[in-house]
């Protein structure tokens, strides 16, 4: 099935009842608050496959999955992303399998013949007040419905996310693998967070300190939390105190409550993924998450706060994506910096049409 023929409206019932907060999911809880470098390729369900794999255990290969949409900002990272995925899929120590970029803007982009990828809904207009994220999870909903994944596991990822090495399955069965945040605290937001995850469920320490991604999970323990998850993000956002606190890790914390909810608990992976430019090697990970900017003086100074002499911010590429051959950073600039832009790089001399309007 292509992915314009996936790009079909979803059931007017369906987006009714989430308006209304009512959204059938597997864990009622609303019942619960009320109480308490290749040419274009071919569309495939639900995600793409690069031809048969060799050397990983059919058992323990993954979907590599992100949500993004239509805006240049996500195109572009969507890109880079796609690339390294494709680079790093088939080394020996992979696990990795096929690729979904679910688009959540409602209709197809120009980037379909070049990226597998699925169309979904957004949230009704208005219910995500503003705050994009609040739509990953009713993607991940309309994905696992419809669409045909062959792997047994899911990785959730996002655009901004470089693999730096052949990724391996990091789960443990019925264990999911995640990466821990140090700003994710249940403890500490415990008075908010019984809002949602009530006493008779357990202490807040059963709120793993993850978000959804990067998360590798089993398929069917992710079609379980994922309405669940929907539906704490909904009444996260829609109660001020909550949303007030949370911010924009709000629906983070709900993937963590939904899951908790769910009895399933993540087995914290550190290695999983740095973020630069706070880490500052590349040797000890699987990922480079690059959501923050990068400032430096020409002495190699980090200017964390303040425009630096030398910069890569991927908010600097909100309406035009980064050129080719980008800079390198100055003498004394981290390495796992120096790798990102080198990845950056290379991804763009290799990605046919990189400046060409998607």
């Amino acid at each position: 099935m292509s992915g314009r023929k996936n790009a079909g409206r979803t059931s007017p019932w369906l987006l009714i009842l989430i308006s209304a907060g009512c959204f059938f999911a597997t864990y009622n809880f609303l019942t619960m608050h009320g109480r308490g470098r290749d040419g274009p390729r071919k569309l495939l369900d639900g995600g793409g496959s690069y031809g048969s794999r060799s050397g990983s255990d059919p058992a323990k290969r993954f979907h590599v999955a992100l949500t993004a949409t239509d805006a240049l900002y996500s195109q572009w990272q969507s890109r880079i992303m796609h690339y390294w995925y494709k680079e790093m899929r088939d080394r020996p120590g992979s696990d990795m399998g096929g690729f979904t970029r679910i688009l959540h803007s409602g209709k197809p982009d120009g980037l379909m013949d070049e990226i597998p990828t699925m169309v979904v809904d957004p949230l009704p207009e208005g219910k995500d007040k503003g705050y994009i994220v609040l739509n990953r999870p009713w993607a991940f909903v309309q994905w696992l419905q419809r669409a045909k994944i062959d792997e047994d596991y899911i990785l959730m990822a996002e655009p901004d996310h470089v693999f730096v090495k052949p990724l391996p399955n990091l789960a443990h069965g019925d264990e999911p693998a995640a990466f821990p945040f140090f700003y994710i605290n249940p403890t500490v937001n415990e008075k908010i967070l019984r809002k949602f995850f009530p006493e008779e469920k357990g202490p807040v320490s059963k709120i793993d300190p993850i978000g959804n991604s990067p998360v590798i999970i089993k398929k069917a323990q992710l079609e379980k939390i994922a309405p669940t998850w929907m539906n704490v993000s909904l009444k996260m956002k829609e109660d001020q105190d909550t949303d007030k606190a949370f911010g924009w890790v709000l629906e983070m914390y709900a993937y963590a409550v939904a899951s908790a909810l769910h009895g399933v608990h993540h087995s914290l992976r550190k290695d999983f993924m740095i973020q630069p430019p706070w880490d500052l090697k590349t040797d000890n990970t699987f990922i480079i998450h690059y959501t923050y900017g990068c400032d430096y003086t020409n002495e190699g100074q980090l200017t964390y706060g303040k425009i630096g002499e030398w910069r890569f911010d991927k908010r600097s590429y909100l309406e035009s994506p980064p050129p080719r051959n980008l800079s390198l950073p100055p003498p004394g600039v981290p390495e796992s910096v120096v790798t990102l832009v080198k990845m950056v790089n290379e991804a763009t001399a290799n990605i046919p049409g990189w400046e060409d309007e998607r």
